[in-house]
């Protein structure tokens, strides 16, 4: 099992999942050397302080300052965590443009929380991973499911 399987899985709560395009990504970024390249960038899987510490570094911005953000518009994330579905593309955005302008991801930040039937709603029903990505467009949305709910 790979250590994506086992993130997805809920078996690495501890751990984040940080995924940089390759456009946005320098060719000679330190990123591409720990992490395993996608058909569209680099992804890692890293202990929850040093995948923090590497998104600051790769993003500028903090991870969770970015999942805050990002939590206003909820998209589609890929469960592979190195795609999506930018909820902007379908209209028009803050600055006039239309749905046909470039809405790829920048970069996708995922944690998993474990189960906590106390809070309720998906919580009660397992570990869930949080999944936030940034999009060309300019704007940050997110995704979360509970773990085994997605098929894709």
């Amino acid at each position: 099992m790979s250590n994506l399987d086992e993130f997805l899985a809920g078996e690495r709560l501890d751990d984040v999942v940080f995924y940089v395009s390759d456009a946005y990504l320098d060719d000679d970024s330190r990123l591409r050397n720990v992490g395993t390249e996608t058909d569209g960038g680099v992804r890692l899987i890293l202990d929850g302080e040093t995948g923090r510490s590497a998104f600051q570094a790769g993003t500028g911005m903090g991870a969770m300052e970015f999942a805050k953000t990002a939590m206003d518009a909820e998209g589609d994330i890929a469960r592979s965590l190195d795609d999506g579905a930018c909820p902007f593309a379908d209209g028009s955005d803050d600055a006039g443009e239309g749905p046909d302008d470039d809405h790829d991801i920048q970069f996708i930040f995922a944690f998993a929380e474990a189960q906590n039937e106390e809070v309720g709603g998906l919580y009660a029903e397992g570990d869930v991973v949080h999944a936030y990505a940034h999009c060309t467009c300019g704007e940050s949305y997110s995704h979360k499911w509970v773990v085994g709910d997605r098929n894709d």
